[in-house]
């Protein structure tokens, strides 16, 4: 069972930036796909961001278009999350994922193992 824990959520003002760090209990997490998704109050749970096991392929989603950047060493862990230009719709908590086969997916159901989530707050 892979175990995935989220870091580098907090409290940053509009037009700030984030880091957010996606890390694994085992290695095995290096030949997995990862994707980011975000939950704000009242909300289903919204795709960020994900990549390739590799590295070499990206998605985002329209929220994150232009603002955030997904991130990998190659097929290694962690996997980052750099959010700029943050936004307080931005406010949300964010969670990734690891999918055991197949490629990237925007699709929640596609992925394996979850972290608990880290929040982010966008607020002066």
């Amino acid at each position: 069972q892979v175990q995935l824990v989220e870091s580098g959520g907090g409290l940053v003002l509009p037009g700030g930036s984030l880091t957010l760090s996606c890390t694994a209990s085992e290695r095995a997490l290096t030949i997995y796909a990862v994707g980011w998704f975000r939950q704000a109050p009242g909300k289903e749970r919204e795709f960020v961001a994900a990549i390739s096991w590799d590295g070499t392929s990206t998605h985002y989603g329209d929220s994150a278009k232009g603002r955030f950047t997904i991130a990998r060493d190659n097929a290694k862990i962690p996997v980052s999350l750099q959010m700029n230009s943050l936004k307080p719709e931005d406010t949300a908590v964010y969670y990734c994922a690891a999918r055991r086969r197949g490629d990237w997916s925007t699709q929640t159901l596609d992925y394996d193992y979850w972290g608990q989530g880290t929040q982010v707050t966008v607020s002066s």
